[in-house]
């Protein structure tokens, strides 16, 4: 059903570098590593396989890349990973870790779980299982909302605006109500029911070998960062704090309803755009609603209950700044680029000829390299990381690295250990 996966190389995150761990015969005999990947559509992944090939334009990237793909350009199968998917198709997706396990629509795609498991396999010894529940479009502050945050409650501006539009208010209550916390039990009965039967996932795995809940990624964000009535005064320093607070107890009941007190848990920091300090005049309006949400996205990692156990990756540093220098100079050329196709519509010229002239006209001014990167690294929109594989191999690598580091970490100070079920 799908093509192959890699088997990574290593970046720095949050200032943790791993080094490469040896297989033994003992350690290949430990408890099978579990790793939980939630959140919406960017966990689910939007970059076309085909993205993957322009990784290798980057000298940073070219090592990941070839860990990734096969000399030919067909992507590996990594031996020691499975995973089980929901929300990126309309049924389970089930399978040793490949290319494909991304959003379902429109193609073949990868997301940040391609890497993460890849570079697992490679830091660890043992076997490793995904357990990936992602979904579109969803909410911490409804849709994710875990039990101990508590019923939402509007706010006064959310309360006017029901009352301009004419809309009851107990009824929007009554479907608030409905709303709240659906895909978080979603999620949590998934991880259940797969670790309920993991032979069904991973076979010929021996149930008296047990398993360890071994990490939890949580990469969303985009939904409660535009919303400007949950969050009224998103603008102003302090105005996510209710999303830190629901966070904080989402890493609580996560914990709790997966009985693995001490879970290690990685925080992807929403970062498309990338860092504020660089938008330009087009983006800097949006400056401080990002750096305010990315802010509190990260805020539960420096709680001291969380100290040692929860780690915030900031995805910001791994945007393709030299993608956005490309498409800047293109822009430019958007004046002679209209033209052209202007007189293909009124037929001035032929449609083949005006395609040529766009491509003597960006011949000029790019070359091949630069050329490759412009049309073939990007597959979606900016929301979505471009779609580009140059952006969310790494982010996932990272997102590996900083869960197994955690992990390590606590193995060393009583980390919950899940033996057999």
């Amino acid at each position: 059903m799908f093509r192959g996966a890699f088997c990574g190389f290593m970046i720095v995150a949050v200032g943790v570098i791993l080094a490469a761990s040896t297989a033994s015969p003992a350690a290949a005999e430990g408890p099978l590593k579990v790793f939980v990947l939630a959140g919406q559509s960017n966990m689910q992944g939007h970059a076309k396989v085909r993205t993957l090939a322009a990784m290798k334009l980057d000298p940073r990237l070219a090592p990941l890349y070839g860990e990734l793909c096969n000399e030919d350009g067909t992507s590996r199968t990594c031996e020691r990973v499975w995973i089980s998917s929901i929300g990126c198709a309309p049924n389970e997706q089930v399978g040793k870790l490949t290319a494909g396990f991304g959003a379902g629509e429109r193609g073949e795609k990868i997301g940040p779980e391609f890497s993460f498991g890849v570079t697992v396999a490679r830091l660890l010894d043992e076997p490793v299982l995904l357990i990936k529940t992602s979904w579109g479009g969803k909410s911490l502050h409804t849709d994710f909302r875990s039990p101990s945050a508590g019923r939402y409650e509007f706010n006064e501006s959310e309360l006017e605006g029901l009352r301009k539009r004419g809309v009851d208010s107990e009824k929007a209550r009554a479907e608030k109500d409905a709303a709240t916390g659906v895909f978080y039990r979603e999620m949590i009965g998934h991880v259940r029911t797969v670790l309920a039967d993991i032979p069904r996932v991973v076979p010929g795995h021996d149930p008296a070998r047990g398993y360890e809940l071994a990490g939890f990624v949580w990469f969303q964000g985009w939904n409660d960062m535009v919303d400007g009535g949950a969050y009224p005064n998103r603008g102003k320093q302090g105005g996510y704090d209710a999303y830190s607070q629901v966070l904080a107890h989402f890493i609580r009941d996560v914990r709790r309803d997966l009985d693995a007190p001490r879970l290690p848990f990685v925080i992807g920091v929403l970062g498309v755009g990338g860092p504020v300090e660089e938008y330009g005049p087009e983006a800097k309006r949006n400056a401080e609603v990002h750096r305010n949400f990315r802010n509190a996205m990260a805020a539960p990692a420096a709680m001291p209950e969380f100290a040692g156990t929860v780690a915030a990756v900031r995805t910001e540093v791994f945007w393709d700044r030299e993608y956005v220098s490309i498409k800047a100079r293109e822009n430019a050329l958007k004046p002679d680029i209209d033209k052209i196709r202007a007189e293909v519509k009124d037929g001035t010229r032929t449609r083949a000829d005006g395609d040529a002239a766009i491509d003597a006209l960006l011949a000029q001014r790019f070359d091949a390299r630069e050329l490759t990167i412009l049309r073939d690294s990007v597959s979606n929109q900016e929301y979505h990381y471009l779609g580009s594989a140059r952006i969310l191999a790494p982010i996932g690598q990272a997102f590996a690295e900083s869960a197994v580091a955690l992990m390590k970490q606590g193995a060393s100070n009583g980390a919950a250990k899940e033996g057999a079920r």
